[in-house]
């Protein structure tokens, strides 16, 4: 096994995660957004 590759492999892999983890992050942030908007501003008609 070579070091250069499995350093690469594991770029990838890190880069993949992150972006996954950055997906994830965007959809909390919009629902924790909706929520307070819901808890806050939607009981008052």
């Amino acid at each position: 096994m070579m070091g250069g590759g499995m350093m690469d492999g594991m770029g990838g892999m890190m880069l993949g995660m992150g972006l996954v983890w950055l997906l994830l992050l965007a959809v909390l942030v919009l629902a924790a957004a909706a929520l307070v908007k819901y808890l806050f501003f939607g009981d008052r008609k």
